[in-house]
């Protein structure tokens, strides 16, 4: 009786070392499995001879195309820190800023470029809305009118806004009238392609329950797509009002109205100083606008309560 568990004893797997652990069918098994992922996602493992050379071109590529360009455009660092010395000379003759005698011209120009940004902005938003619901998917089903109209839009937004200022300078002469109309011209593709994105993406729920109503196709535009969209398309008007107040300064360089046209007359003359005070005037007005038109997207948004 005594003799079985003895003899069971020494035939146990543990006794023996017949059954191996499973650390140790692991440590036996690991190489295998390492070969096998490798062979199933080899990028995971490293890069291969042949894409490392891929990318060795493509770097070799990269730095023959900047250092042609660098040289296309007669780069040199003598000349990039005489440019900065002449920089620093400039900021030197900045201090301190002055407005000097005609601060009220300054101001004027100052407020002509709000005025030119607003008026602007404001119209491009409102005839961006009709545009933007006739560029939205879901509400103009005919593609090729839909695609037609995107197209005109692709072509405005490819104009800049000072191209723009130099044509309306040309057609209606000097004055913020021509920086009205480029601002004006520029944003109504901008404004109508956001519109029409933020019109697609709305839900449909509300102008299905007001089609179910018994409402006609426009009332459910009306009631059901353009109460969701509103908030957005003032929003994105508002941005581009902050937006257009910075682009207007630099349309009165080209003689479309602004503080830009009090700008080019001081740097021709060198006055540096009342140039510093026209910069800083600019920085304060913008960041007003800035600061209020963030707080009126945020509401509109539902950002804030």
């Amino acid at each position: 009786m005594s003799a079985q568990p003895a003899s069971g004893a020494m035939n146990s797997p543990r006794a023996s070392g017949t059954m191996d652990s499973p650390r140790a069918c692991g440590a036996m098994n690991a190489p295998a499995d390492v070969a096998a992922w490798r062979a199933r996602m080899p990028a995971a493992f490293g890069a291969t001879p042949a894409r490392r050379a891929l990318r060795l071109v493509g770097w070799m590529v990269f730095a023959a195309w900047l250092a042609g360009a660098l040289c296309w455009f007669d780069f040199s660092p003598m000349r990039l820190w005489n440019g900065l010395s002449g920089l620093g000379t400039i900021i030197v003759l900045m201090v301190p800023p002055s407005p000097g005698e005609q601060w009220v011209e300054i101001l004027r120009g100052m407020a002509e470029s709000v005025a030119m940004a607003f008026l602007g902005t404001f119209m491009a938003a409102i005839v961006a809305v009709p545009l933007g619901f006739l560029g939205a998917r879901n509400i103009v089903t005919a593609t090729l009118w839909r695609f037609s109209l995107r197209r005109v839009l692709d072509g405005f937004r490819g104009v800049d806004q000072l191209i723009w200022a130099l044509a309306y300078v040309r057609a209606v002469g000097l004055g913020p009238l021509a920086g009205v109309l480029a601002i004006f011209t520029a944003d109504i593709a901008v404004l109508a392609k956001l519109y029409a994105e933020a019109i697609e993406n709305a839900e449909r729920k509300q102008a299905e329950g007001v089609v179910a109503a018994g409402g006609g196709r426009l009332a459910s535009i009306r009631f059901g797509i353009l109460p969701q969209v509103a908030p957005i398309m003032l929003a994105q008007a508002l941005y581009f009002f902050e937006s257009n107040t910075r682009s207007a300064t630099i349309l009165g360089v080209v003689g479309a109205g602004g503080i830009g046209l009090q700008i080019a007359e001081r740097i021709r003359v060198r006055h540096w100083d009342e140039v510093a005070f026209i910069i800083l005037l600019m920085i304060a007005t913008v960041a007003v606008i800035d600061f209020i038109s963030g707080r009126v997207r945020r509401r509109l948004i539902g950002g804030a309560r």
